[in-house]
C-alpha cells in the first residue's frame, strides 16, 4: 500500500510540474505575442524624410544623406521577377517563415562554424528591413532581440508582397541609389517596372556587396553574382531553364540617368559626421538623417579622393598565407586645427559599415613607444645621444626581446627609435617609472586604461588595445603643432534647416610637451623615414617623419604579425594607417616585411603625395645643432663598434694563438712519451 501511495504522489507531482510547465510556457508565449503587439511599425510607411547637406571646408556641398525611404514605387511598379531574383539569393524561405526562419539561422550557423568564421548570414528579409528602418546595425544581443520581435509584429501588420516591397524601397544598391527606383535608374537608365530578368537578377546581386559587385566598378564579377541569382531563380522554381540561358547571354548594358551626385558621397567621411553628432552633439542618427540639417565640416575632398583612390586597389595590401587580402583603415587630418581632413574606414566600404578609422580597437605596437616613452624622457631631460641599455634585462617576471632577437649593450636614443629597439624603450620606462608613461596618455587622448594596461610592455611597447586610427593622427598631431593638441574633429557647426545653429566646435589647445621636445621628435622621426622603417613613407621633394609599428601573433610568430601601423606627418598633414584583420587568427596573419618595406607606409606616402599635390612645401625647421650632434654621436658609435671589432678580432686571434700552444704541448707530450717508450 505504501507504494502504491508514493507511485501515486510522484504522478501527481509530474502533472503538477507539467501543469505549471505548461502554463509557464504559455504565460511567456502570451506575453510575448502582447509584447509583440505593442511595437509600432508604423513608420514604414511613413512620408519620406529630409536629407541633410554635408559641406566640405570650403563651404561647397561633399554629400547628402538621408534614412533608407527615398524616392519609393509601389508594389505594382517592381517586376515580379525582381522580387523572385531578391527571395532566391537573400532570403529562400521567404515565402514560408514568419519574420523569423529557424531553419535558414541554424543552416547559416553551421556553414559559419564549418568555415571557421562569418560567411553566411542568417537573417530574413523581415529582419533586416526592420533593422534598417528601426535600429542601429551594432552586433549586440539587444539590437537582434528588438531585430527578431519587430520582425514578427512587421509579419503580422503586411503581407508578404508589401514587405519585399519595403524592403526593394529601403536597401542600398551602391552607387549612392538608395531603393530600387534609384537603382534602376542609375544603372540602367530605367523605371524598376521595364526591367528585365537579366537586370533584375543583377540589382539582387548587388545588394550583398553593393561596392564590390557593382557592375560599374566590377562587370565581370557583376555578370559572375548575376548568374548565380538566375541558378537560383531556376532551382527554386521561379524561372525555367531556357529563362536561365537566355538572361545569360544578354549582354550587360549599362546607362546611368541622371541622379544626385552628392547622395551618400564619401561614406566613411559621413559616417564619422553621424557618429560624431551623437556622440558630442546629442543630434541622434535618425535626427540627422531625417531632419534636413545642414552640416558644416572639415572635410577636404582632395584628400578624401586620394584616401579613396587608393583604398579602391587592393594590389596596396597584403594577403595572408590563405589568400585572403588584408583590410585597412586610415584618418588624415590638419595638426593646426585638429580637423579632420578625410577618412577610410576600410577597403570596399559602404555607407553605415563599421568604420575601421574611428572605432577599431587595436594595439599601436612600437607607434606608441615616441608618445609614451620617449617624449616623456626628453621632458624628464634625457637626450637624443644619451646612450641606453640594450642589454638582456629582467623586469620583475618581464623579459622583452629586441625583434632582432639579439643584443648591443648600449645604443643611443636615436639608433633606439631609428631601428626600434624595444630593451631600450622598456628600461626607459622603467628607469622613469610607468606613471609618465601613463599620464602622456591621458593628455593625448589614448584609451589607456588605468588599471588594466598599467605594465611595462603594454605602455612601453603599445601591447594596450582600443586604438584607431583616428587616436594615433590625433595623438601624433603635436609633433607637427609644436608640442600642442587640439581634439580631433569633423564638424565645425550644425544647423537646421531654418538656419538655426545647434552645434558647434569650440576649440581648446592643450599643451602636451615643449617645443624642443617635439623638435628632438621631429629630428629622430625624420630619421626613422630616411634611414629606418618608415622608408617606403618617403616623399620626394617634402619632410616626413613617422613611425612604423607591428604586434606579434598571439601565438609569437617571429615569422608573421597580427597589425601593422604607420602614423606619418609633414608640417600640414598628419596620417595614421593600419592594416590587418578584423579578426585576428592562426591563419589570418600579415607576412613580416623585412626592411622598410611597410605596407602601412606605403599607403601613406601614395595618399598624402597625392594629397599634397600643388600644395607649398613647408619644414620643421630643425635646427643644425641636432644634426651636428647626431654626427658626432655617429662617431662615437662607429668609434665603439671598430672597437668592439677590434676586440672580436683580436680575441680570435687569442684564441688561435692559445689553440696552436694547446696543439704544441700535445705535440710535444707526444714525442716525449715515444721516447719513453724507446728507452
Amino acid at each position: 500500500m505504501a507504494v502504491r501511495a508514493s507511485k501515486h504522489k510522484r504522478r501527481v507531482s509530474l502533472r503538477a510540474l507539467l501543469l505549471i510547465a505548461g502554463l509557464l510556457a504559455l504565460i511567456i508565449l502570451l506575453g510575448m505575442q502582447f509584447y509583440i503587439n505593442t511595437r509600432d511599425v508604423s513608420a514604414l510607411t511613413d512620408p519620406l524624410p529630409q536629407s541633410s547637406v554635408i559641406y566640405d571646408r570650403h563651404g561647397e556641398v561633399a554629400s547628402r544623406i538621408t534614412s533608407n525611404q527615398i524616392e519609393g514605387v509601389p508594389s505594382d511598379e517592381i517586376p515580379e521577377v525582381l522580387k523572385q531574383a531578391v527571395v532566391a539569393v537573400e532570403d529562400q524561405r521567404f515565402y514560408e517563415h514568419d519574420g523569423f526562419d529557424f531553419i535558414g539561422t541554424v543552416r547559416a550557423l553551421t556553414t559559419n562554424v564549418k568555415a571557421g568564421g562569418y560567411v553566411q548570414g542568417g537573417s530574413t528579409i523581415t529582419q533586416q528591413l526592420a533593422k534598417n528602418v528601426f535600429l542601429s546595425h551594432d552586433k549586440t544581443l539587444k539590437r537582434k532581440t528588438d531585430e527578431f520581435f519587430l520582425a514578427k509584429k512587421v509579419e503580422k501588420s503586411y503581407s508578404k508582397d508589401q514587405i519585399i516591397s519595403l524592403y526593394l524601397n529601403q536597401i542600398y544598391f551602391g552607387e549612392g541609389a538608395w531603393g530600387i527606383k534609384r537603382a534602376a535608374a542609375v544603372y540602367f537608365a530605367k523605371e524598376p517596372n521595364d526591367l528585365t530578368l537579366a537586370e533584375a537578377a543583377t540589382l539582387a546581386g548587388v545588394i550583398k556587396a553593393p561596392s564590390a559587385l557593382s557592375p560599374l566598378n566590377n562587370e565581370e564579377r557583376s555578370i559572375q553574382r548575376r548568374n548565380l541569382v538566375l541558378s537560383l531563380m531556376h532551382k527554386q522554381g521561379f524561372i525555367t531553364a531556357e529563362e536561365v540561358e537566355e538572361a545569360k547571354q544578354e549582354e550587360l548594358r549599362l546607362e546611368s540617368r541622371h541622379v544626385d551626385p552628392y547622395r551618400a558621397k564619401y561614406p566613411s567621411f559621413t559616417d564619422y559626421i553621424i557618429e560624431e553628432a551623437e556622440r558630442i552633439y546629442g543630434i541622434s542618427e535618425s535626427e540627422l538623417l531625417a531632419g534636413g540639417y545642414r552640416v558644416y565640416t572639415t572635410l577636404e575632398p582632395k584628400v578624401q579622393e586620394a584616401l579613396e583612390k587608393v583604398y579602391a586597389d587592393q594590389e596596396n595590401f597584403p594577403a595572408a598565407p590563405t589568400g585572403e587580402i588584408a583590410q585597412s583603415s586610415g584618418v588624415l587630418l590638419d595638426p593646426k586645427s585638429g580637423g579632420i581632413l578625410g577618412m577610410i574606414g576600410g577597403r570596399d566600404y559602404e555607407f553605415r559599415n563599421f568604420n575601421r578609422a574611428s572605432r577599431l580597437k587595436k594595439p599601436p605596437g612600437s607607434t606608441a613607444k615616441p608618445l609614451l616613452v620617449y617624449s616623456p624622457a626628453l621632458e624628464e631631460g634625457y637626450d637624443v645621444n644619451d646612450m641606453l641599455n640594450d642589454s638582456p634585462t629582467e623586469f620583475g617576471e618581464y623579459t622583452p626581446q629586441n625583434h632582432t632577437l639579439d643584443f648591443r649593450g648600449e645604443v643611443s636614443m636615436y639608433d633606439a627609435v631609428l631601428n626600434s629597439y624595444n630593451i631600450p624603450a622598456v628600461s626607459l620606462l622603467y628607469d622613469m617609472g610607468i606613471q609618465k608613461g601613463m599620464d602622456a596618455a591621458k593628455k593625448l587622448y589614448l584609451p589607456v586604461d588605468e588599471k588594466e594596461d598599467r605594465t611595462l610592455g603594454n605602455i612601453a611597447l603599445g601591447g594596450f588595445y582600443g586604438v584607431s586610427p583616428k587616436h594615433m593622427a590625433e595623438a601624433y598631431s603635436v609633433y607637427a603643432n609644436n608640442g600642442e593638441i587640439i581634439e580631433s574633429h569633423a564638424i565645425v557647426k550644425i544647423e537646421t534647416v531654418t538656419g538655426k545653429e545647434v552645434a558647434s566646435f569650440e576649440e581648446e589647445k592643450e599643451r602636451v610637451f615643449s617645443e624642443e621636445t617635439v623638435e628632438k621628435m621631429n629630428f629622430m622621426l625624420k630619421g626613422v623615414v630616411e634611414e629606418g622603417s618608415g622608408k617606403n613613407a618617403i616623399i620626394e621633394g617634402r619632410e616626413v617623419a613617422g613611425k612604423t609599428g607591428s604586434t606579434q601573433t598571439s601565438d609569437n610568430n617571429h615569422g608573421a604579425t597580427s597589425n601593422q601601423w604607420f602614423v606619418g606627418y609633414t608640417p600640414q598633414i598628419v596620417g595614421a594607417f593600419w592594416i590587418g584583420f578584423d579578426k585576428e587568427s592562426s591563419e589570418n596573419v600579415l607576412p613580416i616585411i623585412s626592411g622598410a618595406g611597410s605596407p602601412s607606409a606605403k599607403v601613406f606616402q601614395q595618399v598624402v603625395s597625392e594629397a599634397l599635390d600643388g600644395e607649398p612645401v613647408e619644414s620643421f625647421n630643425l635646427p643644425a645643432n641636432l644634426q651636428n650632434q647626431k654626427d658626432t654621436v655617429k662617431k662615437d658609435e662607429n668609434k665603439r663598434e671598430q672597437e668592439q671589432q677590434n676586440k672580436k678580432e683580436q680575441k680570435k686571434k687569442d684564441e688561435k694563438k692559445e689553440k696552436k700552444k694547446k696543439e704544441e704541448k700535445k705535440k710535444d707530450r707526444g714525442k716525449k712519451k715515444d721516447r719513453d717508450d724507446n728507452d
